[in-house]
């Protein structure tokens, strides 16, 4: 196999999906920098250049099974936001953001899919 690259997971620690695809990316021989999403919560212009590396919309980016995309009501808010409030949202708040998200500078994969790691982080 050879050698993988670098890779920086942001993910909330005790999420066990988020556990899963650390050791997925470290099977796979990458090097993998582990970022905590609440104690480094990404900001709003590091989504906006996420969303532009992988080539997604914005809504995905959005933790639509999380407690605080409930508690704040947005499924009815977020048809009226503009992109910059709903990336100072994401910015303010790390538990709304879909995770874990995994990038090398060059790609970026949202959520974990094992199909997905194997496309985008196996293969180097």
């Amino acid at each position: 196999m050879s050698q993988g690259q670098q890779v920086t997971i942001i993910l909330y620690p005790k999420c066990s999906t988020c556990k899963a695809a650390v050791k997925s990316l470290k099977e796979k021989g990458n090097e993998v920098v582990i970022r905590d999403i609440n104690e480094e919560t990404p900001t709003a212009a590091e989504l906006k250049a996420l969303m532009g590396l992988g080539g997604f919309e914005l809504k995905k980016l959005f933790n639509t099974s999380g407690e605080v995309y409930r508690e704040l009501g947005l499924k009815d808010k977020l048809p009226s936001m503009t992109d910059d409030e709903k990336l100072e949202l994401l910015s303010r708040h790390g538990m709304l953001i879909k995770r874990p998200i995994a990038t090398d500078g060059k790609q970026v994969t949202i959520g974990y899919k094992e199909d997905q790691y194997e496309e985008a982080w196996g293969k180097r």
